[in-house]
């Protein structure tokens, strides 16, 4: 009796695991799946560059000399004609000395003695004359011989020539002369070239690098410092060329310095390169950054994101899930009422991730997650459903389109 219980038992559980598998056999394999949904999409353009100045300045020396005296460093703001270094040039100083001496020497040496000059060939002047009318008398009178007449007017010729060649000098050497003016003209040179050991700075912009300490030698064509000019501030980002259909003036972006992982700053799309780079397959854009955020640096890393597409409402599947890609047309496997259907596709915004389907599909349809499912068209199969994907745009590169879901 016993016995027979048993084989009861066994005989049931064995009906009952044969029920179970051809229960399943009938109802098809389990596969991962999803649930399509709508939902507002962003398509970005993810890619990392670096922060660039709109110009840069370069400053260097127009003299030679010795560094004696550096005013900035790195990182510090200047402004128009703030002193960035002081150099030592003997010659120059030499020079000015030299010119201001000279300009000296005219003014109280050569000056008053030309005019000295001048004084002492009138009164000899004078003097000649009146002996010429003194003899005249004489020879009216016949009191001395008509030689003696004529020597005294030969004194007079010489002293009068002299007079009017003293005068002419006087006159060249009088203030405000040629000759002061040129000598006024060489101290103002010389001082000129001596300013030039002062180094300043020609426009606003903050201090971006250095090539000067005191005790250098410096020379002309050598840059000291560079300097970023004051004003817009751009990030410049190499992207792959295939990215440039879905790029365009204006767009925005949304930036994160490397060194600043927790704050954000916006940038706009200002330039698109009109070349590409052959050797690299690239195209620089640049972005302005507006306002400019106090910690951001000259070539600081930065991830970007420019948005390049978005809906309000648009329905998206995991790129898993597509197979027989062809331009924008895939194919996907689509579940109803428990059998499985090979269906066509459009694709409109792609993501690294997800991708929006802009035709033959619809929110509330079941798909397979794998597009390369081991399931034949019109095969039974059993959903296990799972979630949708995170977005995955922050593992993006340069060479992706991520989108972005909301």
């Amino acid at each position: 009796m016993k016995r027979s219980v048993v084989f009861a038992a066994i005989g049931c559980i064995a009906l009952g695991a044969i029920g179970w598998g051809v229960l399943q056999k009938v109802r098809g394999p389990a596969l991962d799946g999803y649930e399509v949904v709508a939902r507002p999409l962003v398509q970005t353009v993810v890619a990392t560059g670096r922060v660039v100045a709109v110009s840069r300045a370069q400053v260097g020396s127009p003299v030679t000399g010795v560094v004696v005296e550096r005013r900035v460093q790195e990182g510090d703001a200047v402004q128009p004609g703030d002193v960035l270094a002081v150099l030592r040039a003997d010659d120059l100083e030499a020079a000015v000395r030299e010119a201001e001496a000279a300009l000296a020497q005219l003014q109280q040496s050569t000056q008053p003695q030309a005019q000295a000059a001048l004084r002492e060939a009138e009164a000899r002047l004078l003097q000649a004359s009146r002996e010429v009318t003194r003899r005249r008398d004489l020879l009216k009178r016949q009191l001395i011989a008509r030689e003696t007449l004529e020597q005294a007017v030969q004194v007079e010729t010489v002293a009068r020539t002299a007079a009017e060649q003293a005068r002419l000098a006087a006159r060249s050497l009088a203030a405000g002369n040629p000759n002061e003016a040129a000598a006024r003209a060489r101290v103002s040179s010389a001082r000129a070239l001596l300013a030039k050991t002062t180094i300043r700075a020609e426009v606003a912009g903050t201090v971006l690098t250095r090539n000067a300490e005191p005790g250098d030698l410096v020379q002309p064509g050598r840059v000291l410092f560079e300097i970023a000019r004051a004003g817009a501030t751009e990030v410049l980002v190499p992207l792959d060329e295939k990215n440039l259909e879905v790029l365009a003036i204006g767009q925005q972006a949304m930036c994160i310095a490397d060194a600043f992982p927790t704050r954000p700053f916006p940038a706009k799309v200002t330039f698109i390169a009109p070349s590409v780079d052959p050797q690299r397959g690239s195209v620089d854009i640049r972005l302005t950054v507006t306002p400019v955020p106090t910690f951001l640096r000259q070539d600081m890393t930065v991830s970007v994101n420019v948005e390049t597409g978005r809906r309000e409402r648009a329905v998206v599947v995991p790129n898993d899930a597509l197979g027989a890609m062809d331009g924008n047309r895939a194919a996907l496997w689509v579940v109803a009422d428990g059998r499985a259907t090979r269906r066509q596709v459009q694709l409109g915004l792609r993501g690294l991730t997800q991708t929006e389907v802009t035709s033959g599909l619809r929110a509330g349809d079941w798909i397979l997650a794998d597009a390369q499912a081991a399931v034949a068209e019109g095969d039974r199969v059993r959903v296990v459903a799972g979630s949708l994907p995170a977005d995955a745009g922050d593992a993006a590169t340069r060479k992706e389109l991520p989108a972005k879901l909301d």
